[in-house]
């Protein structure tokens, strides 16, 4: 509260004293070039993502992609084949600041990995989990799939699409030469 003649301070931004959340996330593409998206169970509109999550004490990046795949699609039946070289961040939208994760982070920072996805469509279990994220899945364009995300994780797909766009193809000779270049370590 301020007295007559005293300027009140400038509201600090409370994100910006928060930390970003370490993460990783998955663009998992089919055998047809196709990319996995699920519709969060916890929203009411709808709201698509790729599988994505923290990270665990003791985990490298790559642990962390596997186990997020098994507990938000049920199955971890992929070959990683490429990967951001440096993380990607995202802030949280105000409306959700305070809200998710405790309140603790700002957003994410996250690892991206592209994988081809080896196994059957029945192999994807969104109800594997005890807690499940996803009410339901579809495979779709790429550029599809970023037109379909929530508005403050746009710009993070984008330039996902923009790196991993060389993999939305379907399976063929190319793929033996994925993920040989040292990408996944």
């Amino acid at each position: 509260m301020t007295t007559p003649g005293e300027e009140a301070a400038p509201a600090r931004s409370i994100s910006a004293e928060l930390p970003w959340r370490r993460g990783v996330g998955i663009v998992l593409f089919n055998r047809d070039g196709q990319v996995f998206v699920g519709r969060r169970i916890d929203t009411p509109t709808p709201a698509w993502q790729m599988p994505q999550g923290g990270v665990d004490a003791g985990e490298n990046w790559e642990e962390a992609a596997r186990r997020e795949l098994l507990e938000e699609i049920g199955t971890d039946r992929v070959r990683f084949i490429d990967r951001t070289e440096e993380p990607l961040r995202y802030d949280l939208p105000p409306e959700l600041l305070g809200r998710v994760w405790g309140g603790r982070y700002r957003g994410q920072e996250q690892h991206w990995f592209a994988a081809r996805f080896l196994g059957d469509d029945s192999d994807i279990r969104l109800d594997a989990s005890p807690h499940p994220e996803f009410s339901d899945w579809r495979w779709m364009p790429l550029e599809e799939a970023v037109a379909q995300i929530v508005p403050f994780k746009r710009a993070l797909y984008e330039r996902l699409a923009a790196r991993f766009a060389r993999h939305a193809h379907p399976m063929d000779d190319r793929d033996e030469k994925d993920g040989k270049d040292g990408k996944t370590d």
